[in-house]
């Protein structure tokens, strides 16, 4: 009876330290994480993909999948070449979802599996992106809903939610855009993060496409005034030379 309670204890206390043990490397690669995406480190942010992907049972832990999730669509947008952007693309969403399968109520991971699913979109036929659309609107509704704007990373998140279901009703093919709808979301995005620039450029363009330019030069304007948001750096000087070329185009 006695050897049975000791081992109970001890595969409690074994179950508990590999539990902290599994948070503290999960919060320490999302920390590594967030200073790649800060200045758009390629280097750093290659570095932190195969330091999560030799981590013994990393495909069973919710949070190293989504910061690797993560890892992939953020490299996909800025630091693959054009050749490898569909992979890395298929390699977010299948991590995500992964992930959400572990832990369903992960707005974040819910967040990067319909943003990568909208970007992947980019890469098929008309035909075969419209399909893709029922499984963004899921992801990125359940990531709007779950995501805490009182939480800083929840209200980071819930933005890029925001500013990617705006862009979905501004960039459809005809009939299924809705520009005001479009505009009430990258709003909303706005009214959680105003120091996020990239929220006006995306407002800049959508103003082009209503044919209002002087909307979309002031929105232009404020992207290069907007001071960078402390953890996203490397998005505002980008987003300074997309302003900075419309811009030129609207002299």
């Amino acid at each position: 009876m006695k050897k049975r309670v000791v081992f109970t204890v001890l595969a409690v206390v074994l179950v508990f330290n590999t539990l902290v043990l599994g948070s503290i490397i999960g919060q320490e690669m999302n920390d590594k994480f967030y200073d790649a995406r800060k200045t758009r480190s390629v280097p750093k942010m290659l570095a932190l993909i195969k330091a999560i992907e030799v981590i013994p049972n990393y495909d069973k832990d919710p949070m190293l999948l989504t910061v690797l999730a993560d890892c992939y669509l953020e490299y996909a947008d800025w630091g693959a070449t054009s050749n490898e952007k569909e992979e890395k693309l298929g390699k977010a969403r299948s991590f995500a979802e992964a992930a959400i399968k572990l832990d369903p109520k992960s707005g974040r991971a819910n967040y990067i599996a319909g943003a990568s699913i909208g970007r992947l979109a980019q890469y098929k036929g008309i035909v075969q992106s419209l399909f893709m659309l029922g499984d963004f609107d899921k992801y990125i509704d359940t990531a709007i809903k779950l995501l805490d704007e009182n939480d800083e990373e929840g209200r980071l998140y819930k933005t890029f939610a925001y500013i990617a279901s705006g862009m979905r009703y501004r960039d459809v093919p005809w009939p299924l855009y809705n520009y005001k709808k479009s505009e009430e979301l990258l709003n909303q995005a706005l009214k959680l993060t105003p120091n996020y620039s990239n929220i006006y450029l995306e407002l800049g363009y959508l103003y082009l496409k209503t044919g209002e330019k002087d909307k979309a030069k002031e929105m232009f304007q404020k992207v290069m005034t907007t001071p960078a948001h402390p953890k996203l750096t490397g998005a505002h000087e980008d987003a300074k030379k997309l302003a900075k070329a419309e811009l030129d185009k609207l002299k």
